[in-house]
């Protein structure tokens, strides 16, 4: 049986009781003749700086750069100042473990609601590849003459020949290996952002040449916008940078339902990976089983797929797909019919049910 050390940091509020969903659903895998997981798990979040200051340790760091992946629940915390934590954890880990791939793929699953008309889950389903670690997040500016009536502020979008290039090859590579479409879009703003889009369309089209299997396509970032609505069926996988990928993952948030079935990965194809639910951490319904925990499950569920375990990871889009079909009456917050824990039990019967 084939193992691997798998790092759980369940976060704050909400955040520990959809872990403990992804959790079973792993355990359901390892049961039904999958591999097995052994998980360390990390007191990191709120509570934790609140008690001793702390965000991550240089000694945490050293361990979660050792394992094969990270399981995050979520952060955020009502008694810390607001991008504290999001800093000091969340960017933090981003950028020492350079998990320079923000993976998020956009499923409408059966049987659940999007506001787009007429629109099925064939018609819903592409993935957005947004590069992680550089553009504007880079935190590159400053401020003269803060405070007064001449202030100015600048924020610099850093963009690098390497950073560019290697998103844009592991997109053509996602895209190859997802076998759809086989069509790679790139999201910029060539007309006004003459620089920086001008390094990723030219990068983009030289690396291109070694994929002539694969569709290239460009957009604007207001036009992909628009598609995203009007046509979804359009795209197959999406590559962007930074601004844009996070602006447009929350619009495909929306029309894949809301942020209880939205999930993503952030992947250092060369090292570790984290994936998380796209959602908060909802501290307001902390320990009243009311979140949708299967944003959770499906970051399990690319988890398994990022360490090739395509046939576990199968089982559980699958049991996913029928859960939300079969049992859910709605996607969001305390108005699924189930409870937290319930529909975690739904999808773990589920995976048990397809290994008989």
């Amino acid at each position: 049986m084939k193992e691997y050390a798998i790092g759980v940091i369940p976060g704050d509020g909400t955040g520990s009781e959809v872990m403990a969903e992804a959790v079973k659903a792993l355990a359901a895998i390892t049961e039904t003749g999958g591999p097995k997981f052994n998980l360390t798990y990390y007191d990191l979040g709120g509570e934790r700086y609140l008690k001793t200051g702390e965000l991550v340790p240089d000694s945490v760091l050293a361990e979660l750069r050792e394992l094969d992946a990270i399981c995050l629940g979520a952060i955020g915390h009502p008694d810390v100042r607001p991008g504290i934590l999001e800093q000091g954890i969340l960017l933090k880990l981003r950028f020492a473990l350079d998990l320079y791939i923000n993976l998020r793929p956009v499923i409408l699953y059966p049987g659940v609601y999007t506001p787009l008309k007429d629109k099925e889950p064939d018609d819903i389903d592409f993935v957005v590849v947004r590069e992680n670690t550089e553009g504007l997040y880079a935190g590159s500016g400053g401020f003269l003459r803060k405070g007064t009536s001449d202030e100015v502020a600048i924020q610099e979008s850093i963009n690098t020949r390497k950073g560019v290039e290697r998103c844009i090859r592991y997109a053509f590579d996602y895209c190859r290996k997802r076998g759809k479409k086989k069509k790679l879009t790139l999201c910029g703003k060539t007309n006004v952002l003459t620089y920086a889009f001008d390094l990723w369309e030219r990068v983009f089209y030289e690396c291109a040449r070694d994929y002539p299997d694969i569709e290239t396509d460009y957009a604007h970032v207001d036009a992909i916008c628009m598609w995203m609505v009007k046509n979804p069926e359009y795209f197959d996988v999406i590559v962007t940078d930074n601004l844009f990928g996070d602006i447009i993952t929350d619009l495909g948030a929306m029309i894949q339902g809301g942020m209880g079935v939205a999930a993503g990965g952030n992947i250092n194809p060369e090292g570790t990976a984290m994936f998380e639910p796209i959602g908060g951490s909802a501290p307001k319904y902390t320990g009243l089983n009311k979140i949708n925990p299967l944003a959770a499950i499906c970051s399990a569920q690319m988890m398994l797929e990022h360490l090739n375990e395509d046939a576990a990871a199968a089982k559980v889009l699958n049991a996913v797909k029928d859960v939300s079909l079969n049992y859910l009456t709605s996607m969001d917050a305390g108005k699924m019919g189930y409870g937290t824990r319930e529909v975690g039990d739904l999808v773990v019967k589920r995976i048990k049910e397809m290994a008989v």
